[in-house]
């Protein structure tokens, strides 16, 4: 397991590099729609500080974040939209509390006692992987920012923390859908930014999924139709999970049309 520390330092990175994107934007460009329906650029944002705000809570005082969800529950297929929605400010404000609430966060849990579990959705995560899990955030939610922009991201090795969570949550993948998780395991072979090779799962698994380090983390934030990616697939299990892959917590994602309906 990545250190604590380790993981710290790379979702700051990836918290920075996301900032640049915006920090210097006209509110025009803060307007801009992204690819998620009826989100603009400063949706994002607010999203990123609403989620790093309910981490705070869940590693603070998991009785705060209880009352601060219960009034959106009686609508729980917007609950994250409302969340958003409720975080909006303009431009200069919102984003210095987005990037308080960062700080706050990472804070939080650097100072979590040993052995300490958050609850997040239905889950008891370990500070490592609630780190792990807001750098796939931040790293998916910069993505919709900068197609927005009109941005090209150079791929990090920071996208090994993405991918990781990818696999880790193949069985997550299927059971948030309604299916069993399948007991057959994956191997799963990608090739990194850097050229080198990154592998999960057993090497005798027959269902097997191959292919850039990029493409997977794009399959399994839905940031990319499963078309739109050169990944390979061997066996049913890779080949079903490769339809409904995602690596964040809750009910099934919408996923994104083929490229061609990306605007």
């Amino acid at each position: 397991m990545v250190e604590l520390t380790a993981l710290l330092t790379d979702l700051d990175a990836e918290t920075d590099e996301v900032d640049a994107l915006v920090a210097t934007r006209p509110p025009a460009d803060w307007a801009r729609p992204t690819p998620s329906p009826g989100w603009t650029v400063a949706h994002q944002i607010a999203h990123l500080a609403w989620t790093d705000h309910l981490a705070l809570l869940a590693t603070t005082d998991d009785a705060a974040l209880v009352n601060l969800l219960a009034p959106l529950a009686d609508d729980p297929d917007h609950i994250v939209d409302k969340g958003a929605e409720g975080f909006l400010a303009p431009p200069d404000e919102l984003r210095q509390r987005w990037l308080d609430g960062h700080r706050a966060l990472a804070t939080a849990i650097e100072q979590a006692p040993p052995g300490k579990r958050i609850p997040w959705f239905g889950n008891l995560l370990s500070p490592q992987s609630m780190v792990t899990a807001r750098l796939m955030e931040t790293w998916a939610h910069g993505l919709d920012i900068a197609d927005a922009l009109g941005v090209t991201r150079v791929p990090t090795d920071r996208l090994r923390h993405v991918a990781f969570l990818g696999f880790r949550t193949l069985g997550h993948s299927f059971l948030a859908h309604g299916k069993a998780a399948p007991a057959e395991p994956v191997r799963v072979e990608l090739v990194a930014p850097d050229g080198g090779e990154w592998v999960f799962g057993p090497a005798g698994a027959t269902d097997r999924l191959t292919g850039p380090a990029l493409d997977f983390c794009l399959l399994v934030t839905q940031r990319r139709h499963p078309t739109d990616l050169a990944l390979v697939v061997e066996g049913p299990v890779a080949t079903e999970w490769l339809q409904i892959a995602q690596a964040f917590a809750g009910p099934p994602g919408h996923g994104r049309g083929p490229a061609k309906a990306i605007s």
